[in-house]
């Protein structure tokens, strides 16, 4: 009995900030953005904290999966924005949906893979048969670390979250098919904020010098992420036995649609089977893949047995890839993508 998604949910901020918007902040210009990343706009949360982006998507995933919040077991949160240092976002989620007291509820942090290391830990927490039935949300406020000063990386990201109840499928042809998960921490420097941990504590010193913002040295991520992605895509399918061509849907972290479509070259995929959205919500870490999987999902795209390559790579470095056999009939609950985060308490 393969571990399988049985319900899907998003959370928006209401802001939107356009590449227009950020011409009048920084050195910049809709063209040179759009160009080099594939973004025209992107969601920044002001009001809304990341438990409260995360919590929404979750209650939505709830609905349709047609669950209470009673019925579930584990709550996995992935994240590179937490709310807090600690306690943890997914206690924070866990109090504000009245999620009963006696289960598993973690953060997982690495950072923009967050979902697939979470896919991961929940298909092994539903293969254990101590758990049934396990929430994971990818939520992110990942605009609070942005420096608006520097045009390398504001231009970058948005906030967000998505979130996916798993569960167990007694067809074993569906579900959640396979994994190739990696890390290299010799590349941390690449993508990093160094200071807001026990290695850097805050200081005036810290503040002063922005070590509390994202940090990237963006051509070598570019590189190392097509190549490694790549890599990590070919190892899912082969495990599965299954070719390019099988492929139905090819649904990447969107950081970048050049990287998107450089990995899905490499493959050889056509353009119709990459999934993007990045153009309205940029790079949402942790929150990307399930966005756009439910979105695909809303759209009633998604057939029952649709096979889905789903890759990611982000700061540690860490990087990889799963293959998803969709096993849920088209039954949505709610419309998910309609649902701002101003909502919550509606």
């Amino acid at each position: 009995m393969p571990a399988t998604i049985l319900g899907l949910g998003m959370a928006l901020p209401k802001k939107v900030l356009t590449n227009f918007d950020l011409e009048k902040m920084v050195d910049t210009s809709d063209k040179w953005i759009f160009e080099r990343t594939g973004i025209k706009e992107r969601r920044v949360a002001e009001n809304e904290s990341c438990s409260d982006l995360g919590a929404l998507a979750l209650k939505n995933a709830l609905i349709d999966a047609d669950l209470s919040p009673e019925e579930v077991d584990a709550l996995i949160v992935a994240s590179g924005s937490p709310e807090m240092i600690f306690p943890s976002t997914a206690c924070l989620i866990q109090e504000k949906l009245g999620l009963k007291k006696e289960i598993l509820a973690f953060d997982l942090q690495a950072a923009c893979s967050g979902f697939l290391y979470g896919l991961a830990v929940a298909d092994a927490l539903i293969n254990s048969k101590a758990y049934k039935k396990v929430a994971l949300v990818g939520a992110e406020k990942i605009t609070a670390f942005v420096d608006w000063e520097d045009r390398n990386t504001c231009v970058l990201f948005g906030d967000g979250a998505g979130a996916a109840i798993i569960g167990s499928t007694p067809q074993a042809e569906f579900g959640l098919v396979s994994f190739s998960l990696y890390a290299d921490g010799s590349k941390a420097p690449l993508l990093c904020i160094p200071a807001g941990g026990s290695g850097m504590p805050a200081s005036p010193e810290t503040i002063k010098n922005k070590k509390h913002f994202i940090q990237m040295q963006g051509r070598e991520v570019f590189k190392l992420a097509v190549k490694n992605v790549a890599s990590a895509c070919q190892e899912v399918l082969k495990k599965a036995k299954l070719f390019p061509a099988d492929v139905d849907f090819f649904l990447a972290h969107q950081a970048n649609e050049r990287i998107i479509n450089a990995i899905a070259s490499q493959l050889g995929l056509s353009a119709e089977k990459i999934v993007l959205n990045i153009s309205r919500y940029g790079n949402t870490s942790a929150a990307s893949i399930p966005i756009a999987l439910t979105e695909i999902y809303n759209s009633g795209k998604l057939k029952k047995g649709s096979v889905i390559l789903l890759a990611a790579f982000g700061s540690g470095l860490t990087w990889g890839a799963a293959l998803l056999r969709w096993s849920k009939d088209f039954s949505r609950k709610v419309k998910n993508g309609e649902r701002d985060a101003e909502n919550q308490n509606n």
